[in-house]
């Protein structure tokens, strides 16, 4: 059975950083590819990074603040969050790419002075 539990998440003032962490199990972490969602509060639920074997994408509004990395020994996946904003505010979910996994509970970010 796979699960995703995500942490890490907190208040954070703008500009600052902040590093999140989503341990896995249940499938061959090494063969897969993950993401990272946000989903800030009163909106849908959004892709923000991935991260395959050989690089990592992101989208627009967090390319060149955050970073998508693995650890494959720990089984887990990370979202560095540089240069926070507060629209960077809401819960971060992390899952594997291509497939349905039942989601974890996320973490939340709040951006604010």
């Amino acid at each position: 059975q796979v699960a995703l539990v995500e942490s890490g998440g907190g208040l954070v003032q703008p500009g600052g950083s902040l590093t999140l962490s989503c341990v896995t199990s249940g499938f061959a972490f090494e063969n897969a590819d993950m993401n990272w969602y946000r989903q800030p509060p009163g909106k849908e639920r959004a892709l923000v990074a991935t991260i395959g074997r050989i690089q990592a994408s992101y989208v627009n509004s967090v390319q060149d603040r955050f970073i998508i990395s693995k650890d494959d020994t720990k089984k887990t996946v990370y979202l560095q969050i540089n240069n926070a904003k507060p629209e960077d505010t809401g819960v971060y979910y992390c899952r594997r790419r291509f497939f349905d996994d039942a989601w974890g509970r996320g973490t939340q970010v709040i951006v604010s002075s």
